[in-house]
C-alpha cells in the first residue's frame, strides 16, 4: 500500500512544505498534550497478495511479518510508552503483541484507527490504486474533504473518525501512547492535520511495514510531526 500511495502522490504532483525534525519527548497529561507514535503494521498476507485489503478483521501477518514485529519491539525499546492501542484488524494486533508484552502494557482495540475502507475498490490490485482507491484521499490533501471513495467514506468522515479515536486515547490520560495502525490511515491523517506536514513525504519516503510517524500536540490544539521513519530496518 505504501508503494501505491507513493505512486499516486507523485502523479498528483502534491506541493510540499517544510517538515520539522526531532525526537519524541514526554507529553503532559494534565494539559492534554500527547506524544503519539503511529506505527504501521508489519508485513501481512494482504501485502504479499498485491491486492487492496481493508475489510475487518483482515489477514494475518506473514512469517516475515512476525519477525518484523519482534524486531520492532526491540527498536522501540527505549520509548516510554504509557498506553498501547491497535485498530480492530488482525495485522495491527499481531504487530503490537511483542511490543506490548515487552512493556507489560494492555492493548486496547480502537476501531477508529482502522485502514481507510476501499469500498468498490476492495480486492483490486494495489498497482491500480492511483486510478481508483486513492483518488479521493489525494483530494483530501488539497482540502476537498467532500471527495468520497465510491462505496466508502469521504474526507470528513475519515478525519473525524481518527480525531475521535485520539480524543478517546486522551481521555484515558495517556501522554505517550503508541498506536498500531495502517499506512494510508497514518500518512493521510498526518498530512491532513499536522501544521508542518510535508506531502512530498508520501512519495519520497512512504511508510513501509513497521514505519512510524510521531506527532506532538492534542486534538484540541492541533499536531506537529516530530519524527517520520518511513523505512525502518526490521529484516
Amino acid at each position: 500500500m505504501a508503494t501505491a500511495v507513493a505512486a499516486t502522490t507523485a502523479t498528483a504532483g502534491v506541493a510540499s512544505a517544510e517538515i520539522g525534525s526531532g525526537s519524541a519527548g514526554s507529553g503532559s497529561g494534565g494539559s492534554g498534550e500527547m506524544v503519539v507514535t503511529l506505527v504501521r503494521h508489519a508485513e501481512s498476507l494482504g501485502n504479499t497478495s498485491g491486492l487492496i485489503d481493508t475489510k475487518v478483521p483482515g489477514p494475518d501477518l506473514t512469517a516475515r511479518g512476525r519477525t518484523q514485529a519482534d524486531n520492532l519491539a526491540v527498536q522501540l525499546a527505549d520509548k516510554k510508552f504509557d498506553c498501547a492501542f491497535a485498530s480492530n484488524m488482525v495485522r495491527t494486533e499481531q504487530t503490537a503483541a511483542p511490543t506490548v508484552a515487552k512493556r507489560n502494557l494492555s492493548l486496547d482495540i480502537q476501531p477508529g484507527f482502522r485502514e481507510i475502507e476501499a469500498g468498490e475498490y476492495e480486492g483490486t490490485p494495489e498497482a491500480q490504486a492511483m486510478s481508483g482507491y486513492l483518488k479521493a484521499p489525494i483530494k483530501w490533501l488539497s482540502g476537498d474533504l467532500s471527495a468520497r471513495i465510491p462505496g466508502s467514506i469521504d474526507g470528513n468522515e475519515f478525519d473525524g473518525r481518527v480525531d475521535q479515536a485520539l480524543v478517546d486515547v486522551q481521555r484515558r490520560n495517556c501522554s505517550n501512547p503508541v498506536v498500531f495502525s495502517h499506512a494510508a490511515t497514518i500518512m493521510f491523517w498526518s498530512m491532513m492535520n499536522a501544521d508542518n506536514a510535508d506531502p512530498s513525504k508520501l512519495s519520497a519516503d512512504p511508510l513501509r511495514n513497521g514505519g512510524r510517524v510521531v506527532l506532538k500536540g492534542s486534538p484540541q490544539k492541533g499536531w506537529t510531526i516530530v519524527e517520520w521513519v518511513g523505512h525502518p530496518d526490521l529484516g
